[in-house]
């Protein structure tokens, strides 16, 4: 579970805040900094659908426009985040609240850091603060799913505080572990 100096969840605009992390809206200037955390074959492997680790700035300026034009047509809450350390403003990975096939009607949460930044909290902290931005959107419930080795994936599921539910091959056509967490089972005071 998130430490309560990471609960403080501060939405602005379109920028979502906790102590550590900015996220906020892609750009195509996001290219090279956001090479770094997608062509990683270790967090590509985990994404569904299913993602190739990205080859070359031109191919994730590609993906970015595709990210970006996606956002455009979604209502929010949906939506996808550069993350940002907010000491230093630097690109460590991306978030997202995106509709889930096959009817788009169970939003799911996701995250994605760069290697060099696992194990220190921070994957679990975005993933609560887009639940936190989810749930002032009068969402009532949010899901993850998780590839069943991805073992740091499920383990930040639940240190957001979702609740494993089951196993599904209702998205993405893939096997998935699912976890869900209601609103009312989030800490909400730290919204402001």
């Amino acid at each position: 579970m998130p430490t309560p100096e990471q609960h403080r969840v501060t939405v602005d605009g379109v920028r979502i805040r906790t102590n550590r992390l900015v996220l906020r809206p892609w750009s195509l200037q996001d290219a090279a900094a956001a090479l770094a955390v997608y062509s990683q074959s270790e967090v590509a492997r985990w994404l569904a659908p299913a993602m190739e680790a990205v080859p070359d700035e031109p191919a994730m300026t590609t993906v970015l426009k595709q990210w970006i034009d996606q956002c455009s047509s979604l209502e929010a809450p949906a939506g996808r985040w550069a993350i940002e350390l907010a000491d230093s403003g630097e690109l460590i990975g991306g978030a997202a609240v995106l509709p889930l096939p096959p009817d788009g009607v169970d939003l799911e949460i996701g995250w994605q850091l760069a290697p060099a930044y696992w194990g220190y909290g921070l994957a679990s902290e975005a993933g609560h603060a887009v639940t936190h931005y989810t749930f002032t959107q009068g969402v009532d419930e949010v899901f993850a799913v998780v590839r069943p080795r991805n073992t740091r994936g499920i383990a930040t599921a639940r240190r957001v505080g979702m609740e494993w539910v089951g196993e599904t091959q209702k998205y993405y056509g893939l096997t998935l572990q699912v976890y869900r967490m209601r609103r009312g089972d989030l800490d909400m005071p730290g919204i402001r």
